[in-house]
């Protein structure tokens, strides 16, 4: 893998070669990423993986049309024809009236913000072996688990770099590091799987391995003998393992991409009350050591923190350059790169910020209702805000939890949903969209 500095002049080189070739404009992204894992099973090794991947990836401008390319192939001859490609693809392209690079005036000017992404620790494929032992241990060690279905660590590397034909140049590297383990308990058609990780940038802001074992044990057991649950309107409230997927569902109806074409459930609700006022999204793409942080976005303009709801109002939409020109507004910060292709938007390191309640004072009040730790199904249409999903977990009798259940569908309309949605204290950043336990009431059961 390149070093940034190499990274960078890749980029620029395959530039110039573009503006030889015809280009008008154009910009190319590097990707390098390296890594290593191995995992375990009832104490026995299972696989040892190491993986390195480099890719380049030029986008061009030619009279208004566009085109783009990508090869694994980083020498000179190599990007020598990747350029006359691209602008050859280009000159048979139709123009789009939207498309072009992000605003030069608004490019990030170093020098840019040390985010502390990178650990240099490194890991041996023995000590990835031993931490991947020590979570399935633990795991197994927890009475009622019957089998494993593996432990596993990991530890990689990867950079991105990005060069622009009007002036920005800039590459950043960042590391990860991640334990997970898998375990089954019951025997039979009673047993049950669950499973526990985490993962870093930096190595020693890992959970131990016994601590990630031990949890995806319980888990397991926990799940034992589900019972059903009857149908009816009732209270959801949404462990935080899956409670952040209603804030991915905002967030991707939010893309300015989607506004522009009209195919957003928030389609005319830009600046509305969505939540209660308690509620506050945040974004804040300049985390130190964030799982989704960078110092630019993939376009080369700066990222900054920002509140994506506020006081449960919402705040505008995420826009790359494109759809920005489309809505005649201004990017945002939020553009993200592949290897090839135009961009598209993502947001960062995303928290619901938390409430003043715990957990079992938010479940409290709830005579009857469910504990959702599993979401099964992508039953949630974008376009409508109607949402469907296949769900497990613990039901919820006079405020506590009161046994498994499985094999039911909740429902309701994203909407109404946030509307009625409240939020515990419990928050914990680790997943890069974050959210305590969150409890939305009246939404429909479908069970026996």
């Amino acid at each position: 893998m390149l070093s940034p500095a190499e990274a960078r002049e890749r980029c620029e080189a395959l530039i110039e070669r573009a503006r030889r070739a015809g280009a008008d404009a154009g910009d190319a992204v590097y990707l390098g990423n390296a890594s290593e894992s191995v995992s375990v099973r009832l104490g026995e090794l299972e696989e040892v993986e190491r993986s390195e991947s480099e890719n380049i990836g030029l986008r061009v401008f030619v009279g208004g049309a566009s085109a783009s390319i990508g090869s694994t192939d980083l020498g000179d001859a190599a990007l020598d024809e990747l350029a006359s490609r691209a602008v050859a693809m280009a000159r048979l392209a139709p123009a789009d009236q939207f498309a072009g690079l992000a605003p030069e005036d608004r490019l990030l000017k170093g020098p840019f913000p040390d985010l502390d992404l990178d650990d240099a620790t490194e890991r041996s494929p023995a000590e990835l072996r031993r931490l991947a032992e020590e979570a399935e241990d633990a795991a197994r060690a927890v009475a009622g688990v019957t089998n494993s279905e593996g432990g596993g660590a990991s530890a990689g590397r990867g950079l991105f770099a990005l060069a622009t034909s009007h002036g920005f140049s800039g590459a950043y590297a960042a590391s990860s590091h991640s334990i997970s383990a898998s375990v089954v308990a019951g025997e039979g058609s009673t047993m049950q799987r669950d499973y526990s990780w985490r993962s870093t940038r930096h190595a020693a802001d890992l959970k131990s391995p016994g601590e990630i074992g031990q949890e995806a044990g319980m888990r397991a057991v926990r799940r034992l003998n589900p019972g059903r649950v009857k149908s009816g309107p009732m209270p959801v409230v949404f462990d935080p393992r899956v409670a952040n997927t209603l804030v991915g569902h905002l967030i991707g109806a939010m893309s300015g991409a989607s506004i522009a074409r009209r195919a957003s459930f928030l389609l005319d609700r830009d600046g509305q009350k969505l939540f209660d006022s308690a509620v506050t999204i945040s974004d804040n793409p300049l985390t130190l050591r964030g799982m989704r942080s960078r110092p630019f976005d993939g376009e080369g303009l700066p990222t900054a923190p920002r509140k994506l709801v506020d006081a449960g109002h919402l705040t505008g939409w995420l826009m790359d350059a494109a759809a920005a020109r489309q809505l005649g507004a201004a990017p945002t910060g939020h553009a993200s790169r592949g290897s090839s292709g135009a961009p598209h938007v993502s947001a960062s390191n995303v928290v619901l910020e938390p409430g003043n309640v715990t957990p079992a004072e938010l479940m409290a009040d709830i005579a009857d209702g469910v504990y959702v730790t599993e979401l099964i199904g992508q039953g949630v249409n974008g376009v409508t805000g109607d949402y469907s999903r296949g769900a497990s977990g613990f039901r919820i009798v006079n405020g506590e939890l009161a046994g498994p259940i499985a094999e039911f569908t909740i429902a309701g309309h994203l909407i109404d949903m946030f509307a009625a949605l409240t939020v515990a204290n419990d928050l914990e950043v680790y997943r890069g969209i974050d959210t305590p336990t969150l409890r939305v009431d009246g939404m429909s059961i479908a069970g026996d």
